[in-house]
């Protein structure tokens, strides 16, 4: 008779107690993935992958340590167990560790809609594959596409602690991504489009990706070099999420702890200009970061983290609220046979009143951004550089492309400046729409 997930993980915590910890966690996952990628016309590689793991954490008093193993047999599990509590005792004490208190977790577990409805087979991620391959080829000045491929993954996960939090999570994802090669007088430029979700019915057309895909790097031919001066930025709206990115790390429990933010003395003050709002939402039925318990097995609900463009709180887990005399809200990564990090699940940027084109019109000219690379953040100051690409625009309309531009300030000012337009796509866990912000420095020839 098979054992259960259950079973496995209720055992080896009992094991890990009894080999001397004082507390454990622990998580089980099973994965599988399908994908298929075509070039010019033809089938060029279907792969397939399943794997099961575990992963144990044992705190010893104020020292803790955490191993992974793929054996799951009884001598396997029982030989993990003792290694990680011989590890846990020679691990330097850390007084902020802990499992949340058994009065704390969660008891609920809401449905949100995280897996795939159903399998697709290889044939079905060919055809899209090579519909989204065609469309993109159809474009004209695209002379090849470097990628056109079509994947599902799924994902199962059993948790459990001393403390009594035992949970199951599944996710699944289906997705389609398309890279485009324009050339023209022996010069190249490429981009990409994409999507991905939990619904094969309610998935991108192909075809639209791929002629999208096409579009933009036909697009970005024939860029010219600026001259370095001041003007306004609009970060389009698939760019945009990096500066949130950049924001949620001067943010995050941990950094603020150990004083490397930017922001870390900004807890409620204005951080954004009045009028912006960033919203945290777990709940949300088959959102991309959606969850129904934190990484620790605290309750999570929707919060409000910039309100009016007022920073409300710090993003928190267990160990960097207890660091700086505050309660847990909600925020901490998978944890469970590992120390827990801090994430949002589904954070969004709202969007404003004023479309893309209006903010152009607003501003008259300036540079919109279509490409990011190596960005550079101080984390203490907030200074900030990008390697960009992109349109210039004039007039309120795209007038000619533009590459090798430098886009540099500091996020504190850059923050206060920004503009949102009203263009939110949601198409990852950490969502904005396009930024507009005023008075930044390019970088050019």
């Amino acid at each position: 008779m098979a054992v259960s997930s259950e079973d496995i993980l209720a055992s080896l915590i009992e094991r890990t107690l009894k080999a001397g910890a004082s507390q454990a966690d622990a998580r089980l996952t099973a994965s599988a993935s399908l994908s298929a990628e075509v070039r010019n016309g033809e089938l060029e590689s279907v792969e397939r992958e399943e794997s099961r793991g575990i992963a144990l954490r044992a705190l010893v008093g104020l020292r803790q340590a955490h191993v992974s193993a793929t054996d799951l047999s009884p001598d396997s599990l029982k030989a993990l167990s003792e290694r990680v509590v011989a590890m846990a005792r020679q691990a330097p004490e850390d007084r902020w560790c802990g499992l949340a208190d058994a009065t704390e977790i969660s008891r609920e577990r809401p449905r949100l809609d995280l897996e795939c409805d159903d399998t697709p087979d290889a044939a079905e991620l060919e055809a899209r594959a090579r519909a989204g391959e065609a469309a993109a080829l159809a474009v004209e000045g695209v002379a090849q596409v470097g990628h056109a491929g079509a994947s599902w993954s799924s994902s199962e996960t059993y948790l459990a602690a001393s403390n009594g939090f035992f949970a199951r999570q599944a996710s699944g994802y289906v997705s389609t991504a398309v890279m485009a090669i324009a050339a023209r007088d022996g010069a190249m430029e490429r981009d990409y489009d994409s999507h991905a979700s939990r619904r094969r019915g309610l998935l991108e057309a192909p075809e639209l990706l791929g002629r999208r895909a096409g579009e933009r790097a036909v697009q970005r031919l024939s860029p010219r070099k600026l001259e370095s001066r001041t003007a306004t930025v609009i970060f389009e709206n698939r760019e945009a999420g990096s500066l949130l990115s950049a924001f949620l790390g001067a943010v995050s429990g941990p950094a603020v702890a150990r004083g490397v933010s930017f922001l870390k003395d900004k807890r409620g003050e204005q951080v954004f200009a009045k009028g912006v709002n960033i919203i945290d939402d777990p709940l949300r039925p088959g959102g991309y970061g959606s969850r129904g318990f934190d990484g620790e097995g605290r309750p999570v609900g929707k919060r409000l983290i910039v309100e009016d463009g007022r920073l409300v709180d710090w993003l928190l887990n267990g160990p960097s609220a207890r660091q700086l005399g505050l309660s847990p809200n909600g925020f901490a990564s998978l944890g469970f046979g590992d120390p827990p990090g801090v994430s949002p699940s589904n954070l969004e940027l709202q969007p404003g009143a004023s479309s893309l084109q209006q903010l152009m019109a607003d501003a008259g000219s300036g540079l919109f951004v279509t490409d990011m690379f190596g960005p550079s953040l101080n984390a203490n100051t907030g200074d900030y550089s990008v390697g960009v690409s992109g349109m210039w625009f004039e007039g309120g309309e795209l007038a000619y492309p533009v590459s090798e531009v430098t886009v540099a300030g500091d996020l504190i000012s850059m923050f206060l400046r920004a503009q949102p337009g009203s263009d939110l796509d949601v198409r990852s866990s950490v969502t904005s729409p396009s930024l507009l912000i005023e008075g930044m420095m390019l970088a050019g020839r």
